[in-house]
This record gives structure tokens, C-alpha cells and sequence, in this order.
């Protein structure tokens, strides 16, 4: 399997396993948004909890230029650690959401 392709089966299997968890309280989805053609992966949040409407991005992964970026994180621990442990190397992975002068002091990728 290419780099390209191990990106992506990494991503999908890993928001997966999220967009499966239960919402703790009310009833809002989980909804696992997938394109390949621009390659972004999301995690859409869709629902209601106390009567007030939940709708937003949990978590939003771009691979761009051979590398994921990171442009939403709401995952508890991060899902950088998940990316870490199926094996992506901390340089083929960008904290999008992190300004470009903070990156360098990540220990990820600047870009």
C-alpha cells in the first residue's frame, strides 16, 4: 500500500472509531464525512441535547501535499496520538489548527 493510500485507510479507521462512540447526553449523531476526491475527513456532530441544537465540526483531517493536517482537533487526547500509534511519523503530520509560529515547537511538521 502507498504512503497516499495508508494516509487515508489510517484516517478513516481512526475517525471510525469516534463517529461509533455514543454522544454522552442527548441525542446527537456522530456522522462520518468522507471525500476522497479533495481527500478530507470530518466528523460532523448533528443533533439535540437539553432542547438546545448541536450541529459542528468534531474533527476535520486534510492530507494535503503528502501530509495530514490537523485543522480541528475535538478529540479528548488528540488524535495526533491515534495517527502516532498506526504507525504516521509526527513529520507527515501538521497541527493546522496551531498558527504557523507556534508549529515549529510541536514536534510535528511546520508544513
Amino acid at each position: 500500500m502507498d504512503s497516499l493510500e495508508n494516509m487515508r485507510t489510517v484516517i478513516i479507521e481512526s475517525l471510525r472509531y469516534y463517529a461509533n462512540l455514543r454522544y454522552a447526553t442527548g441525542e446527537v449523531n456522530r456522522l462520518l464525512i468522507v471525500d476522497r476526491d479533495s481527500d478530507n475527513y470530518l466528523i460532523l456532530l448533528e443533533g439535540w441535547e437539553n432542547r438546545e441544537r448541536i450541529h459542528g465540526c468534531l474533527v476535520h483531517l486534510q492530507i494535503i501535499d503528502n501530509k495530514i493536517w490537523i485543522q480541528r482537533d475535538g478529540i479528548e487526547h488528540g488524535i495526533a496520538t491515534d495517527l502516532l500509534e498506526a504507525g504516521i511519523p509526527n513529520n507527515k503530520i501538521v497541527l493546522g489548527f496551531k498558527s504557523e509560529h507556534i508549529r515549529p515547537y510541536t514536534g510535528f511538521a511546520i508544513k
